[in-house]
């Protein structure tokens, strides 16, 4: 089962930085919100073995951060 969390983080992964590529016409605090929230679901994904509780925590806890780092 290791594998396919291996396989799901990546295709996680790929998702999150193609998706930011569509960032050009953010603001720097929407652009720094979208990455924290992504960089906290991975991490929270990551961290509860892939929880879905884990992975929306983290993606909010990783959103606040990313909102209020940009002020």
């Amino acid at each position: 089962m290791k594998t396919g969390k291996r396989i799901a983080a990546g295709a996680v992964t790929v998702v999150l930085l193609a998706s930011l590529t569509a960032c050009g016409g953010m603001s720097k605090q929407g652009r720094n919100t979208a990455i924290g929230a992504g960089a906290g679901a991975v991490g929270g994904a990551v961290l509860t073995g892939g929880s879905t509780a884990g992975t929306l925590g983290g993606a909010a806890i990783g959103g606040i951060v990313g909102h209020e780092a940009s002020k």
